[in-house]
């Protein structure tokens, strides 16, 4: 179908050209059908619908919009604390009892560390050892020793520290209040406890008698120091 509108086509244009020009190809062109030209040219506009609808139409391409990227805020917030409660504490108070005078010699004393001490209440102490400077040691004159004795707590309360041994006889050796404890002492437990003593200026042979208190009471072993000075 295609190949007839062609030759029609060609035909017809070729025609028109001769026409245009003046050309005869006879010496007497017959008139041209005036019906026959109106079908020439309503093949020839057949023709080019048929070209036109053949040809495919162009797809729109569609451009992507672009998304807007969304804006962030960045909100900075500061936290406050209150500030920290003031703390009032109390410095604490000491309240030192006084202590009683030393005890005067008792005559008839039993031998130190015989174990014939008696207890006062909850409180009793038993003699163990001597740990320094035993019975007979040569001290010169004026020289500061110290005598210590490892006891047993055998009462029913613990020993305090304002606990300490008291003169019941003898040289004092300058010994003044000596306190003797430094820390708690439970009951079963033991210790050693130290006197601070001064060999008398003259010689001879010295001795002494202590028992501990607890400010009010003696109680317990008595515990004996005996020296020489030479």
């Amino acid at each position: 179908m295609q190949k007839t509108l062609t030759k029609i086509l060609v035909f017809a244009l070729a025609l028109i050209l001769l026409g245009a020009f003046g050309i005869q190809t006879t010496p007497k062109a017959p008139e041209v059908d005036v019906s026959q030209t109106a079908m020439i040219n309503t093949m020839v506009a057949a023709y080019f619908e048929t070209q036109t609808a053949s040809v495919p139409l162009a797809t729109p391409t569609l451009v992507p919009s672009q998304t807007p990227i969304p804006t962030v805020t960045i909100v900075s917030s500061v936290v406050t604390f209150p500030p920290p409660p003031s703390l009032n504490i109390a410095s604490p108070t000491f309240v030192f009892a006084p202590l009683s005078p030393l005890a005067t010699a008792v005559p008839n004393l039993p031998a130190a560390g015989s174990g014939s001490g008696s207890a006062s209440g909850c409180y009793n102490l038993a003699y163990i050892r001597d740990t320094s400077i035993p019975d007979g040691t040569k001290i010169n004159s004026r020289e500061t020793f110290k005598k210590s004795w490892r006891v047993q707590n055998t009462g029913t309360c613990p020993w305090m520290y304002p606990f300490r041994l008291v003169l019941l006889s003898g040289e004092d050796f300058d010994a003044g209040q000596t306190t003797v404890l430094r820390k708690q002492i439970e009951p079963g437990g033991s210790t050693e406890i130290t006197l601070e003593l001064t060999a008398p200026k003259k010689s001879g042979k010295y001795t002494s008698y202590w028992q501990m208190s607890d400010g009010t009471n003696l109680f317990g072993d008595t515990l004996g120091v005996s020296i020489i000075v030479p």
